[in-house]
């Protein structure tokens, strides 16, 4: 497994060194992995309590991520999942406590809470006034089973925040570490993996899972979880996780919460919306009111894709320690409030002319339909070609704009007005299709419609005339020519083939020369280097494979030709 590391040795030294000199908010202690408020000792001094959290490295941002004005004071780094030293712990304690004492919170795990406790005794015993508070969010686990106990997992940002802000104000120890405690019992959180998580020092997998695998209610340091199942649609996935949170919780309609959708360290942003967007309607459904919700990376398990949910019960007391000001690199800026209306009317299109639409059995509605069939089975062809090349979307895109001109057809003008049957397929491609392929298509369509609402459409030649206006459409936005490794290496050809053909041949026969010009294109463009579009960035190691672009027009264009000769 690869990491961008320097020295498996080194790994949270040097991550600590980089995180410190990002934030001149942040100091890191000389010879230690402890990172402090660079304000700690004023914080202090106007009698704030210091709050210290901490753990094993690998769970990035959590917990230096967290350190600043309004959360931590400090953050213990152990090394990569296993808990930091008592000695660390206590030299934290006495980096950052004043006379209003130190709140240590802790994750239910067995080497940090003899490690934080033990360095908590010695405090005491030094005169230091501390408390601890121990976080067991995981709902995965029976309270009372034969088990170390419930571990403390991303909810414990939540505590982080809340307690955090509660120590702002003034509160004394005491009060502050209530606050925490009452926090934590309010707490659910479970999680799924897709994906195992490699540490850096063992170079491998802590576990394995088939594709279609995923592993319920897992920890945070890379074992495996309380059940393996099959890959399950997002939204069920959020369902059966918020159902046990909400169980475990007592959740009863009305009731009001925080939402916490937690990335476990490899999971992509759009995967996290998707998953939120979910999370958000499920509990709509069950009339639970989502106060606050963010999404992100709060606290992770190095490189494992997965997700956990976090609930907390809230009151407007503790609306309030969310919503109040926290200086950190981790805590999001935004206010978790939720969109009461995210969804607002799209601006309405032209509305077309109402009269006759395009007939079964018209030659043109032949034509469109022979085009898109083929798309749609060339489908896997062209997403292979393209993922040789470049992003791998071009068949998925044409096989979307197929299904959707398919689907709209009946609405499309009558062949008597050829211009506008393609003006209108212009406006579907356009509006399901973006990328590239999307507007390179939608202007071929255009320009072939404005010429024939010109010419009428009546002979072979006005649809010559259209097709070559179309080529010099998408030669002008997309800023292509002949030779550059694109779709216009079989459209240019083509073009001039069927005008050429025309002067002396039938329309069948220039039609296979305009198919016989764009397929010889076509090939012709695995022996030239990539000028534009995605395939540029791949140079030379393009050559030896077709355009898929240029490929796909000598399908569609033998398509029209075979749907005419019926």
């Amino acid at each position: 497994m690869k990491k961008l590391i320097n020295d498996v040795a080194e790994v949270v030294p040097d991550m600590l060194d980089g995180l410190a000199a990002l934030n001149p908010g942040l100091s890191l202690l000389q010879g230690s992995t402890i990172i402090v408020r660079a304000d700690a000792e004023a914080a202090a001094a106007r009698g704030e309590v210091a709050l210290i959290s901490g753990g094993g490295s690998g769970h990035e941002p959590a917990h230096g991520g967290y350190v600043g004005p309004g959360m931590l004071s400090a953050a213990v780094a152990g090394e990569v999942f296993t808990s930091p030293s008592t000695d660390a712990v206590l030299d934290a304690i006495r980096a950052v406590a004043g006379p209003a004492g130190v709140l240590l919170i802790v994750k239910n795990y067995t080497g940090d809470r003899f490690n934080f406790g033990l360095a908590a005794e010695i405090a005491r015993a030094e005169g230091i006034a501390v408390e601890m508070v121990i976080v067991a969010d995981d709902v995965a686990l029976s309270a009372h089973g034969e088990h170390a106990g419930r571990r403390g997992l991303a909810g414990t940002v939540f505590v982080h925040k809340i307690a955090g802000a509660a120590a702002t104000e003034g509160r004394p120890l005491s009060e502050v570490a209530q606050v925490a405690r009452d926090t934590a019992a309010a707490l659910g959180t479970m999680g799924v993996a897709l994906t195992p998580c490699t540490v850096p020092a063992a170079g491998k997998p802590g576990f394995e899972l088939a594709d279609n695998e995923i592993e319920w209610g897992l920890g945070i340091h890379g074992e495996p979880g309380v059940q393996r199942g099959a890959l399950e649609p997002a939204e069920r996935i959020v369902g059966r996780l918020l159902t046990k949170i909400i169980d475990d919780l007592s959740l009863k309609p009305d009731d009001r919460v925080a939402l916490l959708v937690n990335n476990l360290g490899g999971t992509p942003s759009s995967e996290l919306s998707i998953v939120a967007g979910s999370a958000l309607r499920y509990l709509r459904e069950r009339r639970i009111h989502v106060e606050r919700a963010w999404s992100g990376t709060f606290l992770s398990a190095l490189d494992m894709a997965g997700i956990s949910l976090t609930l907390l019960r809230v009151d407007d007391q503790r609306l309030a320690w969310l919503d109040a000001t926290a200086q950190t690199t981790a805590w999001p800026a935004l206010s978790g409030r939720v969109a009461q209306a995210s969804v607002k009317p799209t601006p309405a299109a032209p509305v077309a002319a109402s009269g006759a639409r395009l007939a079964r059995e018209s030659s043109l509605r032949r034509v469109i339909e022979a085009v898109c069939a083929c798309l749609l089975e060339a489908e896997p062809v062209l997403t292979e070609m393209d993922q040789r090349v470049g992003d791998g979307d071009l068949g998925i895109s044409l096989s979307r704009a197929a299904r959707s001109i398919l689907h709209e057809i009946d609405t499309y003008p009558a062949e008597t007005s050829p211009g506008a049957v393609l003006r209108t397929m212009s406006a579907t491609v356009r509006r399901v299709v973006g990328g590239t392929s999307g507007p390179l298509y939608a202007v071929m369509l255009l320009r072939a419609a404005a010429m024939l609402e010109q010419s009428g459409g009546a002979a072979a030649k006005d649809w010559s005339a259209a097709f070559t206006a179309a080529v010099d459409g998408v030669m002008e936005l997309g800023g292509a020519h002949p030779g550059d490794r694109t779709m216009v290496d079989a459209l240019h050809p083509a073009a001039v083939a069927l005008r050429t053909a025309l002067a002396r041949s039938s329309m069948d026969e220039a039609l296979k020369a305009a198919v016989d010009a764009a397929t010889s294109g076509a090939a012709q463009t695995a022996s030239m280097t990539p000028k534009l579009g995605r395939s540029s960035y791949v140079g030379d190691r393009a050559l030896g494979f077709a355009d898929p672009g240029a490929h796909a027009v000598g399908l569609w264009l033998a398509a029209i030709r075979s749907s005419l000769q019926t």
